[in-house]
């Protein structure tokens, strides 16, 4: 793979192209990786309306009816409703981790066996997630394993 980065005054606004004989997994991977850039969530907090960006979203969670948005150091409320966010978000690498969790797979820092075939997911945050066994194989299946 080549890789080739132009700047000059000329240009207004970022453009990625990629020339390729065939599409294969790796670069539908990063297809999705710079989606996920380009991916704007809002988020609720103390009244205020904010912009997030998709890849700065470490995992959704469902509580009481409502549906929140974690970043690193955040937590938003959002109107819309997991599996809305669980469609809008599957190209940019977010997946189902229990029924009421979303987590985003670029932010896991670690993953390791937990009781009864679950799964423990240490976020970049040093935060601990559960990941129910019937979405385990999934995760093995994105690891390759």
């Amino acid at each position: 793979m080549r890789l080739s980065i132009e700047e000059g005054e000329q240009y207004t606004e970022t453009e990625v192209r990629i020339r390729c004989r065939k599409t294969d997994p790796e670069l539908l991977r990063i297809v999705s990786l710079l989606q996920a850039y380009d991916r704007k969530l809002t988020g609720v907090k103390e009244g205020q309306t904010f912009l997030l960006e998709a890849a700065d979203v470490l995992y959704i969670d469902t509580a009481d009816k409502k549906t929140f948005l974690y970043t690193a150091k955040e937590v938003y409320e959002t109107p819309l409703r997991l599996y809305e966010l669980e469609e809008r978000l599957a190209a940019c690498d977010f997946f189902r981790a229990t029924k009421s969790s979303i987590v985003n797979f670029n932010c896991i820092r670690s993953l390791r066996p937990d009781f009864g075939g679950r799964m423990l997911a240490t976020m970049v945050n040093d935060e601990q997630l559960v990941i129910s066994r019937q979405y385990v194989p999934y995760v093995k299946q994105k690891l390759g394993l």
